[in-house]
């Protein structure tokens, strides 16, 4: 984007009521596991240079994050930096925890999701909370979807784009996702843990770059060659990352259910027709894909996601959409309307 156009979009974002439903939460501090042993993949956190923590896992820094991870005051002056009037928060994907044994997984996504509900009060409105579940064991993420859906502030959950290797389209998760439908919870799915990391060549920071789009688009072709929401019609459920490959895999999906009859018995809708009952976040960092995939999987399913307050995150979402976009009612459905239709806010526009 040329400089003229980022200054532009950046002095008008401070005028603009967007909706980010991609953005985290680390807690300052987690709790220490008083049942015996602490389980493996049970966090912790270290003071590190200036208002920045350490998250410790197994003995080893995961991931060095700033105070903005759950500093409400400090999160919300950065909304009105980049014209966001409300932020859906969900838990950094490590946080996720499939791999840990179940009960303690359930202790501390318990904990996670009790301190996104007091960020979501100490914002007064501006926030909303997308919690989690361990979706490892079907009982105990259905008991804490259940509760969390009962809380004031929570618009849904956040779900890994697999668990423990299982895509989240594998009819095991079934259940879960008629639960999410008859709740109305909304689901937002992230990379987690992603696949293909073998075949990365450079630093650790590829994973993020490379690797999660892969494994978004792999679970969101799951969901389609599932036919989820043809059994889940009303479930409203969203993917990371512009939904990775996926707008790459549609036109291959489309092909080979035409050549193939076994796909065609299989996948009982057009993939494309089902890829258009999803929602995407925003976030490819470049105008044209912006477009393209707007244009792919239509006007109603796209919004900002920024994955703020990582370094890897779009910091001018406001402008990005209105420096590929001159319409203004579109803008406006990107800015917020599919965000807030996505959380359940419909009339809150």
């Amino acid at each position: 984007m040329p400089a003229a156009a980022v200054e532009k979009g950046r002095t008008r974002a401070r005028c603009a009521c967007g909706i980010d439903i991609h953005a985290h939460v680390v807690p300052a501090t987690f709790p220490a596991y008083l049942r015996g042993a602490r389980p493996a993949g049970w966090p912790s956190t270290a003071s590190a240079h200036d208002c920045h923590r350490h998250i410790v896992i197994d003995g080893r820094t995961y991931r060095t994050v700033s105070d903005r991870c759950w500093d409400v005051l400090k999160r919300l002056a950065d909304l009105d930096e980049i014209g966001l009037s409300l932020q859906a928060i969900s838990p950094m994907p490590e946080l996720l925890s499939y791999w840990m044994e179940a009960a303690p997984a359930g202790e501390l996504l318990r904990y996670v999701n009790d301190q996104i509900a007091g960020m979501v009060v100490e914002a007064g409105g501006r926030l909303v909370g997308l919690g989690a579940v361990p979706l490892q064991d079907m009982d105990l993420a259905l008991a804490e979807l259940s509760r969390l859906m009962r809380q004031p502030g929570f618009a849904g959950v956040e779900l890994g784009s697999n668990v423990n290797g299982r895509p989240i389209g594998a009819p095991d998760f079934d259940p879960f996702f008629e639960a999410a439908e008859e709740l109305g919870a909304a689901v937002f799915v992230h990379a987690v843990r992603p696949c293909g990391q073998d075949r990365l060549v450079g630093p650790a920071q590829l994973q993020q770059v490379l690797a999660y789009p892969g494994d978004v688009g792999l679970a969101a072709a799951s969901v389609i060659t599932s036919n989820l929401m043809l059994r889940r019609p009303k479930l409203r459920i969203a993917f990371s990352h512009g939904g990775g490959t996926l707008g790459l895999l549609l036109p291959r999906l489309e092909e080979g259910r035409r050549v193939f009859p076994a796909l065609r018995e299989s996948i009982a809708l057009s993939p494309t027709e089902q890829a258009r009952r999803l929602f995407y976040d925003a976030l490819v960092y470049d105008e044209p894909t912006l477009r393209h995939l707007t244009g792919l999987f239509g006007e109603t399913q796209v919004m900002i996601g920024t994955d703020y307050p990582f370094n890897f995150h779009e910091r001018n979402p406001v402008g990005r959409i209105e420096a590929a976009f001159a319409d203004e009612r579109l803008r406006q459905r990107l800015l917020a309307g599919n965000a807030a239709t996505f959380l359940g806010r419909k009339g809150e526009a």
